[in-house]
């Protein structure tokens, strides 16, 4: 048992990696239309049209799949005074139970979230032309990394982390 939970956090390992190196490409493009939007706009005089609307797009997905990527990193952004205050088993438990509402939320993000991309698949971005489910395909994408993260930290708490 306990070597299947290993596999599942190692399969989570690789999957965290992949979704790092999409972040960085999806960061870098976003720079560089950026940059270029400002550079035609104000040097060049001449705005790009759809520069602003893709980048927007590539923040939503890089909001999503970078929560989920910091969730295996411990780096996201908490309030752990009650759980630094306990020990033990207690510290355990309280764990558990913002891991299990958590999980809920994301099951939610998840459901929803695949209702909605498919309920806008009709609707075309106007600069893009890009059907907005691509946009909205982040919510339950980023649910389930975010639910599979989770519960590899869940396991990595209660078994241990994998000696490398």
């Amino acid at each position: 048992m306990v070597h299947a939970l290993r596999k599942y956090v190692r399969i989570t390992d690789y999957i965290n990696k992949g979704v790092g190196w999409l972040l960085f490409a999806m960061l870098a493009v976003m720079s560089i239309l950026i940059f270029w939007q400002v550079f035609a706009r104000f040097v060049a005089g001449n705005s790009l049209t759809f520069s602003e609307e893709a980048s927007r797009f590539l923040m939503i997905w890089l909001v999503l799949l970078g929560t989920a990527y910091s969730i295996k990193g411990g780096s996201l952004i908490a309030i752990d005074l009650l759980q630094s205050k306990l020990k033990g088993n207690a510290q355990k438990t309280v764990k558990l139970i913002m891991s299990i509402i958590a999980c809920v939320f994301y099951v939610i993000l998840l459901i929803n979230g695949f209702e909605i991309a498919q309920s806008v698949s009709f609707q075309t971005a106007p600069t893009t032309g890009l059907s907005m489910f691509w946009p909205m395909l982040a919510l339950p994408v980023g649910g389930l990394l975010m639910f599979i993260n989770t519960i590899a930290v869940l396991i990595e708490d209660f078994i241990g982390k994998e000696e490398q």
